[in-house]
């Protein structure tokens, strides 16, 4: 458990950082372009790249702190037992949807954009460094759902 409020951490205040990142990037944009008369190519760029990272990590982090949407009507209806099967086979699930969709899916795109050498417009960062936040959350997820079936 001293690993999970670890990465729980680091993963917190990783997105804190984004965010801030993102606001000062936003917030120049807005100065540029309307006190400077002169908008800045890359921040529209830049905002964009940090959304989707926000995004993608934030539900990596929202998954290991449990707080996913979830509709509990079957769940809450079920006996304590049934209800524990339910919630593994709900995990498994997950589990194996993030295994194929972000890490095997995810890896297949980064390593499509690096092999194709594709780079942003604007930034010209390599789209791969982009979406490598895919296998890496899916990575995450799974990590935080194999925890909450060991604990359990």
């Amino acid at each position: 458990m001293k690993a999970r409020k670890t990465i729980d951490r680091i993963l917190g205040n990783l997105l804190a950082l984004i965010m801030g990142v993102m606001a000062m990037n936003v917030l120049w944009q807005v100065f540029s372009r309307y006190f400077l008369g002169a908008p800045s190519s890359f921040t529209d760029e830049l905002s964009r790249y940090l959304m989707i990272w926000i995004g993608i990590l934030g539900a990596a982090y929202v998954s290991g702190k449990n707080g996913h949407v979830a509709i509990d009507i079957i769940p809450s209806r079920l006996p304590q037992k049934a209800r524990k099967k339910m919630r593994f086979l709900v995990r498994i699930c997950i589990v194996l949807f993030c295994l194929s969709a972000m890490v095997v899916g995810g890896a297949r795109l980064v390593y499509i954009t690096y092999v194709l050498n594709q780079y942003s417009p604007a930034l010209r960062v390599p789209l791969a460094l982009v979406y490598a936040i895919i296998p890496l959350s899916g990575g995450l997820i799974i990590y935080y759902k194999l925890s909450d079936m060991l604990q359990e």
